[in-house]
């Protein structure tokens, strides 16, 4: 992998697909509780951020696997998580609680810090 992670594109790809699908199921459910453009604004450059990090790898910041079967570790703990995610979206589809919230939200973010440490991206 130079520039292009062909399997943090996977990864994308397979935690959007619910998302997507939800979204267009779901049209009018967005809401913006708190009205506070400027959290909202942050939230979105982190949420697309994360999501280009994931598969674009920046010069100078890249450094590739930095341990042996680190490859290997990288994809089995990256599907693990995003089966996990796909499994959370099946359990909660219907229901609108804050286990929902949180497990939607923290496995993503693990997803993107497991990844970001075993491809030993810095700087």
């Amino acid at each position: 992998m130079d520039w292009f992670n062909y399997i943090g594109l996977i990864i994308v790809v397979v935690i959007m697909i619910p998302n997507i699908v939800f979204a267009i199921r779901n049209k009018n459910s967005f809401n913006n509780v708190y009205k506070n453009k400027i959290v909202e604004i942050f939230e979105q450059i982190g949420r697309y951020g994360c999501l280009f990090f994931m598969i674009f790898n920046v010069p100078f910041t890249y450094f590739n696997f930095w341990f042996k079967n680190a490859e290997f570790i990288y994809i089995i703990v990256n599907s693990l998580l995003g089966l996990t995610y796909l499994v959370c979206w099946a359990i909660f589809w219907k229901k609108n609680t804050l286990a929902r919230a949180l497990w939607l939200l923290i496995l993503p973010s693990c997803i993107f810090i497991f990844s970001g440490v075993t491809l030993l991206n810095a700087r």
